[in-house]
């Protein structure tokens, strides 16, 4: 391109580019729309030109860069497959068409306060960093595959492509931080398997896909903090399954809504650190956290979670070293924990959900013992029936603090349930022994009617003695010992062999010889029941 074909602003861009001078352009103040247009111009192909070697040599000590301001991009800036040894920095810069840096290699790109109809930048190769802060991208912005050594910086950026994909950064790589305070979308963003070497910033972000994915981080690695925390908004369903954050995931005081479907789903994800999806975060949707693994702390403290007639929040097979499940006010929906590792649980009774899952669950302590009346009332709100390892699992949290009577109110209590759903003569079975001894965890109670039939009997036998099988031969009557011969079928004191009772009496020594052997039945058969728990 020869000088005398440029424009006086282009002019001014060929001779400055190569002193790396910044060029600003500006309409007037009072110029009627479209009045400045001529004087802002700046075809595409110059600035490729330009970037691309053509210009004036610059001189010893310069830096070449192109610094421009205010300028009306005509054409089509085509940088694609090509080495641009100089910085490009553009502020509010008009595109008539979406730019292209497919496979490029470029020391740096800084985009600030421009509108463009879309960015083409997949495969590119970014020595420094990438910055598209506060552009109103009305197309979509495409990064896939691309190469960023420092960070990319979308803070302020408004990317809109209702119904497609607003930005595609499929595995991409940045090798410092990944900035998008403040980042608006409508439609997709997409960044399955990319990697970040720095921290990934959402704050303030607002991503909208109704009834779609609002961003798709599937399989995306993170060597900081992924931050979601205050001001953040997502219309749709956010995906991070699969991602592996070495430092922290937070979405404090964010606001996730994807009615009558999961809202954030998070399964298999690694997490360095801790978890923090609380202290004000409110949820129209269900969150699906299944398999994931949290270093440290998981917490729900203060968050809201509504997904009616649904499972609200899954924690299936979660781990972590602890688990905080003190919401704002009870979750709307179920709270899926099968198989879950929780460490220490923090709960509340006020904030209890209606519909607990906690089959194979297991927890280290709980944070709030509270008594097993109110602990079992806990483990049986669920819509899963009678499920025997959620007691096993409470009774065995009791024994780690040395409340053995509390363990065994809960093992009582489960075997309880486990007669409800019984056939019914097992359900008449456990009442007796339920009656007699508690299943073998209220042994005193044995006692008690050990004690009730011994008197009964005595008083009965004392007043009508019974009568000797051989007199003579018979040892001296003992009321008291008589009926122990009748109640205890394991030893004998010759009085039950000795004397026969007739009439009222025979019917009475019935009663007690079965009475014995049921009481024993039920004694021997608790005792190794509990003994078998220990």
């Amino acid at each position: 391109m020869h000088p005398d074909e440029l424009s006086a602003p282009e002019r001014r861009l060929w001779d400055a580019v190569p002193q790396g001078r910044p060029v600003e352009f500006w309409d007037p103040p009072d110029a009627a729309e479209g009045a400045g247009a001529a004087g802002t111009t700046v075809r595409a192909r110059v600035v490729a030109a330009l970037l691309l070697g053509a210009g004036g040599d610059p001189e010893p000590g310069d830096r070449p860069a192109l610094r421009l301001t205010g300028a009306h991009i005509t054409g089509r800036l085509d940088l694609g497959f090509t080495e641009i040894a100089v910085p490009v920095l553009l502020a509010d810069c008009r595109f008539d068409e979406p730019p292209s840096l497919r496979g490029a290699r470029i020391r740096e790109v800084v985009l600030t306060g421009c509108e463009m109809p879309g960015l083409v930048a997949d495969t590119a190769e970014i020595d420094a960093g990438l910055v598209l802060s506060r552009c109103r991208v009305t197309g979509p912005l495409v990064l896939d595959r691309i190469r960023v050594n420092g960070d990319l910086d979308l803070r302020g950026t408004a990317v809109g492509s209702p119904g497609g994909e607003a930005i595609s950064a499929v595995r991409a790589e940045v090798g410092g931080d990944a900035l998008c305070t403040g980042l608006t979308t409508e439609g997709r963003f997409r960044l399955s398997g990319a990697s970040v070497d720095g921290e990934f910033d959402l704050e303030g972000a607002s991503l909208s896909n109704p009834g779609a994915h609002a961003l798709d981080a599937y399989h995306v690695r993170v060597a900081e903090d992924f931050t979601c925390h205050p001001g953040f908004r997502a219309e749709g369903r956010i995906i991070l399954s699969g991602a592996t954050v070495m430092a922290a995931v937070g979405f404090c005081g964010a606001r996730l809504s994807n009615h009558g479907d999961i809202a954030l789903e998070a399964v298999d994800v690694t997490v360095g650190r801790n978890v923090d999806l609380g202290r004000g975060l409110t949820v129209d949707g269900g969150i699906t956290l299944d398999g994931t693994r949290v270093g440290t702390e998981l917490s729900f403290r203060d968050a809201g979670l509504s997904h009616a007639g649904e499972t609200a929040l899954s924690l299936r097979a979660v781990q972590a070293r602890a688990t905080d499940l003190r919401t704002r006010g009870p979750v709307d929906g179920v709270v899926d924990a099968r198989d879950a590792r929780l460490g220490t649980l923090y709960d509340d009774p006020d904030t209890w959900p209606d519909d607990l899952r906690l089959s194979g669950a297991t927890y280290d302590a709980l944070a709030l013992p509270l008594p097993a009346a109110e602990r079992i009332r806990w483990i049986e709100r669920t819509g899963d029936g009678y499920l025997p390892q959620p007691y096993e699992q409470l009774a065995a949290a009791y024994r780690r603090l040395g409340h053995e009577d509390e363990a065994r109110t809960v093992l009582l209590a489960r075997l309880r349930r486990r007669r409800a759903v019984s056939a019914p003569h097992v359900r008449a079975w456990g009442h007796v022994q339920d009656a007699v001894v508690g299943y073998g965890y209220r042994p005193l109670r044995a006692a008690s009617w050990l004690l009730a039939a011994l008197v009964c009997g005595a008083f009965y036998f004392h007043l009508h003695t019974p009568e000797p099988l051989e007199a003579g031969k018979a040892p001296d009557f003992n009321a008291v010992f008589y009926t122990l011969d009748l109640l205890v079928p394991i030893i004998t004191f010759g009085q039950e062999s000795a004397f026969a009772p007739r009439g009222a009496g025979q019917w009475l020594a019935y009663a007690l010889i079965a009475a014995g052997w049921i009481l024993a039945t039920t004694v021997t058969a608790g005792v190794s029941r509990a003994l078998g728990r220990q």
